[in-house]
């Protein structure tokens, strides 16, 4: 509608600014994610993409700073970017900030060009799974394991129960399918950019400077000067927002929320800080 109004008026008076909207995508990547610690989910981010690709531009650029997360939201970010992509005919730019590792990675391929701070963090193309076993607790201060299962392999991995060899490697297979896919992703996305190195899918990272030498980024550079130079001195980010309705902006009529539902969402943000803190520690952050 801009470009058709704009078109209408004499040359004169025409607008030459350009306006690109801004997409910024921060924290782990996981299913959920409540009040208290929000998360990157398709569900969270959904509308924030589908607004973007809604706005009258060139191109959409994204800002990623995510250490990673669930593979299968990851994925599912990344493809409703690329479908969007193709649908509207827009280009989608990437822009790291501290870190894109990891899930964090798989959603900056889906940008047509992905663009990154020197220190910027990125790659770590692998799978992990981790978790705490307790069996050895459990015996030091009592405490019995019942576990009634239908199904000899519901119990698969249980943290008060030693490990079981079959069991990791059935984990193991599990995570080389993912890793596969992982894999393939960022090949066709990447294609004769990336460097034939044998650490590349080892799930090492990189600093940006290095990812550009290997093909995980195509420029080092910041979202205002990239843009400023691609479409014009007078180009305008506009930053999408999700929006809020005026009862969900002052809290009318909305649920009430007990103190046992506050209690268990505290507890639960303890554990998720925690989770999220070893994401981000990881890559030194």
């Amino acid at each position: 509608m801009k470009r058709l109004f704009n078109r209408l008026l004499p040359k004169s008076w025409r607008s030459t600014a350009v306006t690109i909207p801004v997409i910024r995508l921060q924290g782990p990547i996981m299913a959920g994610g409540g009040q208290f610690r929000p998360s990157l989910s398709l569900a969270s981010t959904a509308g924030l993409i589908e607004k973007a690709f809604g706005f009258d531009a060139p191109a959409v650029a994204i800002s990623i700073n995510s250490p990673g997360g669930s593979a299968v939201q990851s994925r599912l970010i990344f493809k409703r970017i690329r479908d969007l992509a193709a649908e509207k005919n827009k280009k989608v730019l990437v822009f790291v900030e501290d870190v894109a590792a990891s899930g964090g990675y798989m959603i900056a391929v889906a940008g047509d060009e992905i663009f990154a701070d020197p220190s910027s963090i990125v790659g770590s193309i692998g799978v992990v799974s981790a978790s705490f076993g307790f069996p050895e607790l459990m015996k030091k201060i009592g405490v019995e394991r019942r576990v009634h299962t239908a199904g000899q392999n519901k119990a698969v991995l249980d943290p008060f129960k030693p490990e079981k060899k079959e069991d990791i490697e059935r984990l193991k297979a599990l995570q080389l399918e993912v890793h596969e896919t992982f894999i393939d992703l960022v090949k066709e996305r990447r294609g004769s950019k990336l460097k034939d190195d044998p650490d590349l899918f080892t799930g090492l990272f990189w600093t940006a400077k290095r990812g550009l030498e290997l093909g995980l980024v195509d420029a080092l550079g910041d979202m205002r000067s990239v843009l400023k130079t691609r479409f014009g001195e007078k180009t305008q980010l506009k930053l999408i927002t999700a929006s809020r309705g005026l009862f969900g902006r002052f809290g009318l009529f909305g649920s009430r929320v007990s103190a046992p539902d506050i209690a268990a969402a505290a507890a639960s943000g303890v554990l998720d800080a925690a989770e999220e803190r070893a994401l981000w520690a990881r890559f030194g952050l």
